[in-house]
């Protein structure tokens, strides 16, 4: 497998073996690094870490990877380089790639992270765009095979809320991708473009995939293994659009009859985070009072209960995303 100099902009760059084998490397750096014997193979390295929009996950996931392996993260935040104002994304790969041997772009246009690749000379990584979410689909899989006893095509994903936001399109794709059954649950006004669709329908005539989209949560719910839902408002939406997605979503909030629904009782809850479950935050407070509930896109009591594996996933983000940097700058 050699992934050396590779690049990640969407989640189809991967093929299967290749998404498989990033998450079995993630998996060996994670226990190495519990068991304190990780050995540093990006020593000297520099990764420019770019930050349109403000991150807990993905900034730390990446800064940590690097120092872990030895390499050294310069942090560019909102603001903080002229990118998309007085510079096009292609001019600003062309400099950086010039003196960084990585990139890593979160940010609000698939536009730009594809300007910045086509450009430069180093690998470019995908930390979150409007389109695309491909780093956090590495966690979201590497949490699942830990959680589950399943052949991975046979589990069975439900994502429910708003279809047609970032995760679940990077959802929709992983799992015709990779084979497994993943399931769109969302009202008919917020589903995928027919673009999104018609790729995934295209994967998984390959690999045997099973792809649902429907309104129908009872239906989309049974036999589910894991439950996966997002914020129902993206970064870059407009704050007035919350009462009209609240009408939208009601139905779609993951409370504990929904888990019910499933019928089965080792199912588990995903959430790519941060989660507006409760109202220990500003925005949680503010909304958990429009939806007349504690929290928003899920309730409290499943967000922190047995079957929640949300922190896993969080702290999978820094082991794929290690694994991702390793293969693309050493060729592991």
């Amino acid at each position: 497998m050699n992934l050396y100099g590779r690049s990640l902009i969407k989640v189809d760059d991967l093929k299967a073996n290749e998404f498989f084998y990033l998450v079995k490397l993630a998996t060996t750096l994670k226990h190495a690094k519990q068991n304190g014997v990780e050995v540093p193979e990006l020593v000297g390295k520099k990764i420019a870490l770019i930050f349109e929009k403000p991150s807990t996950r993905t900034r730390s996931a990446f800064e940590v990877a690097a120092l872990d392996q030895g390499a050294h993260p310069v942090y560019i935040g909102p603001g903080e380089s002229h990118l998309g104002v007085e510079e096009s994304p292609a001019d600003t790969g062309k400099v950086l790639s010039r003196m960084y041997d990585g990139i890593e772009f979160r940010g609000f246009t698939q536009e730009s992270v594809e300007g910045l690749d086509q450009a430069a000379d180093v690998p470019v990584w995908n930390g979150l765009t409007d389109m695309w979410h491909p780093t956090q689909m590495l966690a979201d899989v590497l949490t699942m095979t830990e959680h589950t006893s399943k052949e991975f095509g046979r589990v069975v994903l439900t994502y429910v809320g708003d279809g047609r936001n970032n995760t679940a399109r990077s959802l929709l794709v992983t799992g015709a991708l990779l084979g497994f059954e993943i399931r769109i649950v969302s009202p008919k006004e917020l589903t995928l473009e027919d673009t999104s669709v018609l790729l995934a329908k295209q994967l998984a005539e390959n690999s045997g995939a099973r792809l649902v989209m429907t309104e129908n949560i009872e239906w989309g719910l049974h036999g589910t293994d894991f439950l996966y839902t997002d914020v129902w408002l993206s970064m870059g939406e407009p704050e007035e659009a919350w009462k009209e997605r609240i009408d939208l979503l009601r139905e779609y909030q993951v409370n504990e009859a929904m888990m019910r629904a499933t019928h089965n009782p080792e199912v588990k809850f995903m959430h790519c985070l941060p989660s507006l479950h409760d109202q220990h935050s500003a925005t949680g407070a503010r909304l958990s009072k429009l939806m007349g509930t504690d929290g928003v896109e899920v309730t409290n009591e499943v967000f922190s209960s047995q079957a929640s594996i949300v922190f896993d996933q969080a702290e999978n983000r820094l082991h794929t995303i290690k694994a991702l940097m390793l293969a693309s700058l050493r060729g592991h």
